[in-house]
């Protein structure tokens, strides 16, 4: 008989405030000498650039923290491979400590990014041989413009199965696709034995098992730990007993909020000291004035005399004098990328016939996931745009919208991906702007309008 321990984690999302306890917790699950092996995984989304320190490092921070968790091997989520541009995801993995397995992403020339493996085989002591495969959400829509081709589930199992025919004994996935697509893959490939997972921040205490195939995944930004017991006979798995552990149970140690605390000052310190714009009066405690300027912004950057920004967006607002990078990453932490949407006039003004509907409802929305980071979505504010509701017409640029004319919008991916206005997905030519973030493209713009005056002595 043989034992292993399997730790793992999943969608931390830069939460450093659990840090200090999973650290402890693992540190002493590592060195169980109960069972035969202790392995620890992390299945992806462990950054997040809302995070001060995140954002500031381009997550290099984050690889520091993981490489003192011991990890076995890990995945990428969303958060990693779109969230930030190519070339700082070629550089993320730079001073990993652990193999980073991701079956499913390629370069744009098809070879296997440098930082990732397709595979992973472990060798216990007693001889047992696991494989360890990662999957990643596939986004085409999302990836493509980012540089990456994102391969899908069903092509990439099939490709890789074969390939490790022979050579293992247990097969583990660990995956960030969400639980809907754990179960698609346990229910079509019953071989797997255990699939740590991701995503769709699901808690499943007690694990979850689909035709024979255990899933796990521990919700959402550190709150709960995995902590799996196997038992083997004969180098094959003959008992999975997946449980959790809440964070919040872990014993507190009076340096932990000090250790907390340093993440943000170090993260707030370096973003301060990168000045972006000096606004005029007129900006101070105006939010109005903000989502103005940054309607001009993305309509900038995509080249278009129309653009839409919701309310919700903005946590705060810019104030007056010099702003800084941290200013901007408090008030637009979303990893949030600017759309440039052709509509036709009809369909163009259908979607402003969508909003409109919708309006009263999304003002106190409290909207959740999609890269969104606020509390409400809020009131939808146009650029180039006037309706008159009572008669149902669209005004472009002061003339009434035109059916048959083409139209050119700047939108956020947010209002792609969201239900709310499906004229965007569905008739809309989008072409996202990668890799700027919508704060980078509002700093940039503020820049430019506002640039730093310069002391004469």
């Amino acid at each position: 008989m043989e034992t292993f321990r399997i730790l793992h984690t999943n969608d931390l999302h830069s939460h450093f405030e659990h840090f200090p306890k999973i650290g402890r917790y693992l540190k002493k699950a590592q060195a169980d000498k109960t069972v035969d092996e202790v392995y620890t995984f992390d299945a992806g989304d462990f950054m997040d650039r809302s995070h001060p320190l995140s954002d500031a490092t381009e997550g290099q921070a984050n690889i520091q923290l993981m490489n003192d968790f011991h990890y076995t091997a890990g995945t990428i989520g969303n958060n990693e491979g779109i969230s930030n541009s190519h070339e700082v995801l070629e550089h993320l993995f730079d001073h990993v400590d652990y193999p980073i397995v991701l079956a499913n992403l390629r370069e744009e020339d098809e070879s296997m990014p440098k930082w990732a493996e397709d595979y992973h085989i472990l060798t216990s002591k007693k001889g047992t041989r696991i494989a360890l495969v990662g999957l990643t959400a596939a986004y085409p829509m999302t990836y493509g413009p980012n540089h990456w081709h994102v391969k899908m589930l069903k092509n990439t199992m099939d490709r890789v199965l074969p390939e490790i025919e022979g050579k293992y004994d247990v097969l583990i996935l660990i995956t960030h696709v969400g639980l809907t697509m754990d179960r698609w893959l346990a229910k079509h490939y019953p071989q797997i034995d255990l699939i740590i997972g991701g995503h769709s921040h699901d808690l499943l205490q007690k694990g979850e098992q689909v035709n024979g195939v255990w899933i796990t995944q521990t919700g959402k930004w550190g709150n709960y730990i995995g902590d799996i017991h196997v038992e083997l006979e004969d180098h094959h798995v003959t008992k999975i007993v997946p449980t959790t552990i809440a964070t919040t149970l872990i014993e507190e140690e009076p340096d932990d909020q000090k250790v907390i605390q340093g993440y943000i000052d170090t993260g707030k310190s370096i973003l301060e000291s990168q000045h972006v714009a000096q606004l005029p009066e007129k900006f101070a405690d105006d939010k109005q004035a903000a989502i103005q300027v940054s309607l001009d912004a993305i309509s900038d950057f995509a080249h278009t005399d129309l653009a839409m920004l919701s309310s919700g967006l903005f946590l705060e607002s810019f104030n007056s004098g010099i702003i800084t990078k941290y200013d901007l990453q408090k008030a637009l932490p979303h990893p949030m990328h600017v759309v440039k949407s052709i509509l036709r006039g009809s369909d163009l003004w259908r979607l402003v016939m969508e909003i409109e509907k919708n309006r009263h409802y999304l003002k106190n929305f409290p909207l959740q996931g999609m890269s969104f980071r606020g509390k409400v979505f809020g009131e939808v504010y146009y650029k180039g745009i006037k309706v008159d509701m009572r008669r149902k017409l669209v005004y472009v640029n002061g003339k009434e919208i035109d059916p048959e004319a083409e139209y050119e919008i700047a939108v956020l991916d947010h209002y792609v991906l969201i239900p709310f206005f499906p004229t965007l997905a569905i008739v809309g030519d989008n072409e996202f702007l990668f890799p700027e973030f919508l704060r980078e493209v509002v700093g940039d713009y503020l820049n430019k309008i506002y640039p730093i005056k310069t002391e004469v002595n």
